[in-house]
């Protein structure tokens, strides 16, 4: 499910209603737009809710909808740690749901030599360990990325050292005039540290020496007693009861949900999904029909390319096909006539190879050329 936001009231559309928004605009109007997708991850049934729809709270009715149709076998529900609560989970399970979620249990147990490689591209591993839950009879799948865990070491870095800012400014204000000296309040300000720099304050140790004569903390030491590494950077926990499904295929088809986020991301801005200006019900339902045709087509590329050995994300097609364009030349002759040639220009090796695994051509549109007699007049004569 995503979510968009309407600019102005919205009186007129029916589902529109204040929610939490995913663009950090819960001040506007919302609507909700939910997908079910086959196995290939191709979009099989659409449904739009009101935007103050909680997906915790209504999975329920949501899954029963979108469900209809399926009586043979029941889908499976992949879901983000967001709405993956236990109860959520016991209404699945309760109801014959087959799932696939994130676990929001800590992932201790990931241990790298007994994890497999289900995925290697340049720079970037997936590495994947199965186990399996005596208690609940769950498969768990800890998940190693390695561009996940460059991600997350440069974001604990750079808490770090905001974190260490911190504390030197607290420390240097124990000297200076007018700053915070006495000791309870020094502690008060170091929690508040910790709250705000939690993910980087579990690799310190924060001692506060104080004159117990005058109440009045006197220095301030640190220490980091913990490496990031410890903490497991780029590993998550997926759980599922698909007993029968591989490290590979548990993966694979969690990371279509990831997928189709990003790429709605850039489609709420591509087709002016983000904000929404239409107030009408049926204008607003046809507008975000488009998205879902428009991810028909998003998807139907880059499942192509997957059969050519292309694992590009839609970012990284888009960042690929730029720099060829359609061009236009103006000549103007002695005699008066202005000529405009209009054509693409050369594709590049690596806007090539997407062009040739797709089957299309390289030069996209015909060469067009135009002779304007009387510019003044705007007559154009081909």
């Amino acid at each position: 499910m995503t979510n968009t936001y309407f600019e102005g009231t919205a009186k007129g559309n029916a589902n529109a209603a204040l929610g939490k928004s995913k663009e950090k605009r819960s001040d506007c109007p919302l609507v909700t737009l939910a997908l079910v997708l086959d196995a290939s991850g191709f979009p099989k049934r659409s449904e739009i809710f009101a935007g103050n729809i909680s997906e915790p709270g209504t999975l329920a009715g949501i899954i029963g909808k979108l469900a209809s149709g399926h009586a043979d076998r029941a889908p499976t529900v992949v879901l983000d740690a967001d709405i993956a609560s236990e109860e959520n989970i016991t209404w699945l399970v309760h109801n014959g749901y087959r799932y696939l979620v994130v676990s929001r249990k800590r992932h201790r147990e990931f241990d790298p030599s007994h994890a497999e490689l289900i995925k290697e591209d340049g720079e970037l591993t997936i590495r994947a360990q199965r186990v399996l839950n005596a208690e609940t009879g769950e498969v768990e799948l800890y998940c190693h990325s390695s561009q996940r865990e460059k991600k997350e070491q440069g974001i604990a870095e750079l808490f770090a050292k905001r974190f260490e800012a911190a504390l030197a400014k607290l420390a240097e204000g124990l000297h200076k005039k007018g700053a915070v000296k006495r000791y309870d309040k020094v502690l008060e300000r170091l929690g508040r540290l910790r709250e705000k720099y939690a993910r980087a304050a579990q690799y310190y140790d924060v001692t506060v020496e104080h004159d117990e004569s005058t109440g009045k903390a006197t220095a301030i030491a640190w220490q980091r007693t913990k490496p990031i590494a410890e903490t497991l950077p780029g590993v998550y926990c997926l759980r599922t009861n698909e007993a029968d499904w591989d490290e590979a295929t548990l993966w694979r088809t969690y990371t279509m949900l990831t997928d189709l986020e990003a790429v709605f991301r850039s489609l709420k801005s591509e087709l002016g999904l983000r904000p929404v200006f239409h107030h009408k019900t049926d204008r607003v339902s046809a507008h975000l029909f488009i998205s879902v045709l428009a991810y028909h087509l998003v998807h139907t590329i880059r499942f192509q390319l997957k059969a050519a050995g292309i694992h590009l994300s839609w970012e990284g097609i888009r960042r690929a096909l730029a720099g060829q364009d359609r061009v236009t030349v103006t000549l103007n002759r002695a005699d008066g006539k202005t000529i405009h040639i209009r054509k693409a220009t050369r594709a590049e090796p690596r806007q090539q190879i997407i062009y040739d695994a797709l089957g299309i051509s390289d030069r996209s549109g015909r060469t067009e050329k135009t002779a304007a007699k009387h510019p003044s007049t705007n007559r154009v004569v081909p």
